[in-house]
């Protein structure tokens, strides 16, 4: 399909920030009436000892995967002259990708004293397929053999750093963090035709990555010594380079220790990454759905 109008832009920076801080102050009221309807009484927590809350672990440990259905739309937008030309396809949809396989999903964290933390995350997201397409066209009373074959493939990685502060006291807690995020994306796109014995062949690949800042507010409550409660939200947003855009995540979890030291936690999770390439002759966006539950593994 070819049409001339340009591709919108993104969210900025502004925009993330000020949803994310419309969460936070959300959060923010709530704590105290959560608190005095939740927390414990006033000789329970005198008689409690020192240290971040039961809702908060000193160092854990996490390792799992993200269960996540994917859905990936690809356009581009060329311009050159007067000339302009625009396309886009879905990975799932028009080339068959599974839409439904894991992602390797890994998380560190530690309290740096008892109301502040630093903690790191890792994730990546790959898919690669192919199909071929075969036809017979009669024209002219002669008949001609089509035939076609189209590859693509995707691999993006995400990692980030953040400084958390954690406010409240007793079994609940919200928090805030600062901290850079680094995203790469990789991917290919190659087709083969023919007709009878004519053969064409054609490739495009690409390989860009960069850094952006990162906020995210975080909730945490101890429902019990083995039982807990959290929730994340996260956002990153980048105007200039190479490769710019903005990266949503948002979490909902529980996560059970039957033992001291070992444990599991199951999420729901939903993100959003769309990212433009701007090249001078060539524009292209990555629009990229990922959303299903997570199991990890819990250390601490």
């Amino acid at each position: 399909m070819i049409k001339t109008k340009a591709s919108p832009r993104t969210p900025g920076l502004p925009g993330v920030f000020f949803l994310a801080g419309c969460g936070l102050a959300l959060l923010l009221a709530g704590l105290p009436a959560a608190a005095a309807a939740a927390g414990p009484t006033p000789g329970a927590e005198a008689a409690r000892e020192p240290g971040p809350s039961p809702a908060l672990d000193r160092a854990s440990v996490w390792a799992g995967a993200f269960l996540a259905r994917s859905d990936t739309t690809i356009s581009a937008r060329a311009a050159y002259g007067d000339f302009q030309a625009s396309g886009r396809f879905n990975l799932e949809r028009d080339l068959g990708l599974d839409d439904g396989r894991p992602v390797t999903h890994a998380r560190l964290e530690w309290l740096v004293g008892d109301a502040q933390g630093f903690g790191l995350e890792l994730y990546g997201f790959e898919r690669r397929n192919g199909i071929s397409l075969a036809r017979d066209i009669e024209y002219d009373g002669q008949v001609y053999r089509a035939r076609a074959a189209v590859r693509a493939g995707l691999d993006y990685r995400f990692a980030s750093a953040a400084w958390r502060w954690w406010l409240g006291e007793g079994e609940q807690v919200v928090g805030v963090g600062l901290g850079i995020a680094h995203y790469r994306v990789q991917s290919f796109l190659a087709a083969e035709a023919s007709l009878d014995d004519d053969r064409v062949a054609a490739r495009t690949e690409s390989d860009d990555g960069a850094f952006a800042p990162l906020l995210a507010l975080g909730w945490r409550r101890a429902v019990s010594p083995q039982v807990r409660l959290y929730a994340d939200l996260s956002g990153v947003a980048k105007d200039g380079g190479p490769l710019q855009g903005h990266i949503m995540h948002a979490a909902f979890g529980v996560d059970w220790f039957p033992t001291r030291r070992v444990g599991v936690a199951a999420e729901y999770g939903a993100s959003h990454i769309r990212l433009d390439r701007r090249r001078d002759l060539l524009d292209a966006r990555l629009d990229l759905k990922l959303r299903g539950p997570s199991l990890f593994l819990r250390l601490r």
